[in-house]
């Protein structure tokens, strides 16, 4: 009888031990882990963002949101990453500018959801449309400048631009940011730094807009590339190319410091990290190569 009964206890505590393991394990679950087949059931539903106002007919983007994003950043730290596949893990992924995937699909993967993109950035694009507009069939391209550059009303010239490439390629889905949405991207500036933008000389840069979105559309937000504000202040901080398909041009950490510093027209790249340090203590936001905290 004794042996039965501590036979019975033992299993007592093994099938206890599991249930909180299990329970514990059900309940973590890292940002960036590959989705399942249940993800696959659970659709969400489409949401309107009137912000975002698709190229020619002005209709405003109506889509799902996203459970988890990968923000791609176009830093030389992703050389030698090797998360390329991590990447293309999420279900949604968004790049900035330019930034190429094709020889540096190991280190920041082949999948582009999202690409938020820079008026300045525009005629890159266009000097290689048949990577950027007929191969990229699943991407969707925001595009953010000042209005009398993006003007539907008016036609400003890079909405012209943008209105010949969807007359050539009529699957491709570009938005244009509304005027209000970009003054809302301002204000958001002004409240978190107590700085007006414009006041101040600052220029936002397209991974402030890309990281707006981002918490727009996203539910879990992984950043891979981006460095932290206290980053390019270290003493021991790596040199890498400030953009990882532009090898021995500028130094990442020095143009940060530069625009930081500059008085009028700089990007503060270094401020703005610093907002989405806060960002991630109230968001569902990670970072990763290099990993720090918000």
């Amino acid at each position: 009888f004794q042996v039965r009964l501590f036979l019975t206890l033992v299993c007592a505590v093994v099938v206890a031990m599991l249930y909180i393991l299990l329970g514990y394990r059900a309940r973590v679950q890292p940002c960036c882990r590959v989705p399942g087949p249940r993800d696959v059931l659970t659709t969400l539903r489409i949401r309107s963002f009137p912000g975002y106002s698709r190229v020619p007919d002005g209709k405003p983007l109506e889509r799902a949101p996203c459970r988890r994003c990968a923000v791609v950043s176009s830093s030389g730290q992703m050389l030698g990453s090797r998360l390329g596949q991590a990447i293309d893990e999420q279900e949604c992924v968004l790049r900035m500018n330019h930034a190429p995937t094709t020889r540096y699909e190991q280190d920041v993967g082949t999948r582009c959801t999202f690409r938020v993109v820079s008026h300045t950035s525009v005629p890159l694009l266009l000097r290689n449309q048949p990577y950027f507009f007929q191969q990229s069939q699943e991407t969707l391209y925001f595009i953010w400048g000042p209005a009398k550059k993006m003007s539907r009303e008016k036609m400003g010239p890079t909405y012209q631009a943008l209105l010949k490439v969807v007359q050539k390629y009529p699957q491709l889905k570009i938005y244009t940011l509304t005027e209000e949405k970009m003054e809302y991207c301002d204000d958001v500036f002004q409240n978190e730094t107590g700085k007006n933008r414009l006041k101040s000389g600052s220029f936002l840069s397209t991974g402030w807009f890309t990281m707006i979105l981002a918490m727009e559309l996203c539910e879990q937000i992984c950043v891979f590339g981006m460095v932290s504000d206290n980053y390019c202040r270290e003493k021991n901080h790596s040199s890498v190319p400030y953009h990882y398909f532009e090898k021995g041009r500028l130094d990442e950490c020095k143009t940060y410091l530069m625009h930081e510093r500059a008085r009028r027209a700089g990007h503060r790249f270094i401020t703005e990290k610093a907002v989405f340090s806060r960002w991630a203590k109230r968001r569902n936001i990670v970072f990763q190569h290099p990993s720090w905290a918000g």
